[in-house]
């Protein structure tokens, strides 16, 4: 795996290999059904979420999961941890006493049914695979592999089971991408994966 991890980094992959790729990390657990979710007139919620690639001053997602609530869109948003020197949305969250980071899916499907928003962090159990290859690419160097980030990233989101999925890729010196070619290159493949799973995703 990590003689693997490296061809990706030096060789790339292309768009179905990339896509197969993360398949198959999605297959590793299990996947979110929000199909129970109802809207006051009985139908069914729609579904959406934001992931933010991290850099200084990231706090978006603090006001943005409850205004799309409001307009009666489930917000299932899995957030994460800093990465470098970033802090992340849960990190911000962890500092209010008695806060918690970890719910159960049910726990989380009841939150979206009664409030309409959730921000926690990603269950164990989806793409549990991705947490093995993660720590492998620490320890080869290959963590800056654009088509690792994006399996990694969309491999959750598609897992979670949202509908829609807004990407926000940040990019210079107080981001994790530093140039403005990579960051187009890692929100286009991001897309394509969000795309070939049924998830309507768009970047900027």
């Amino acid at each position: 795996m990590a003689a693997l991890n490296m061809a990706i980094l030096l060789n790339g992959m292309d768009r179905a290999e990339i896509s197969r790729w993360t398949e198959a990390m999605i297959a590793s657990g299990e996947r979110m059904d929000f199909s129970s979710l109802r809207r006051p007139d009985g139908g069914m919620k729609a579904t959406t979420d934001k992931h933010s690639t991290g850099g200084v001053g990231d706090k978006i997602t603090l006001p943005l999961a409850p205004l799309v609530a409001v307009f009666g869109v489930a917000v299932p948003q899995l957030s994460g941890r800093g990465l470098g020197h970033t802090g992340g949305t849960l990190d911000k969250l962890e500092a209010i006493p008695g806060w918690r980071a970890n719910l159960s899916n049910e726990e989380i499907l009841a939150q979206l049914q009664g409030v309409g928003a959730v921000i926690c962090a990603a269950g164990t159990g989806l793409a549990p695979a991705d947490k093995k290859l993660y720590a492998l690419r620490d320890v080869t160097g290959t963590v800056e592999a654009i088509p690792l980030i994006a399996s990694s990233i969309m491999s959750k989101k598609i897992a979670e089971g949202t509908g829609s999925l807004v990407l926000d890729v940040k990019v210079g010196s107080g981001a994790f991408m530093k140039d403005e070619a990579r960051a187009r290159e890692l929100a286009e493949t991001m897309v394509a994966l969000g795309k070939d799973a049924g998830v309507n995703t768009v970047a900027s």
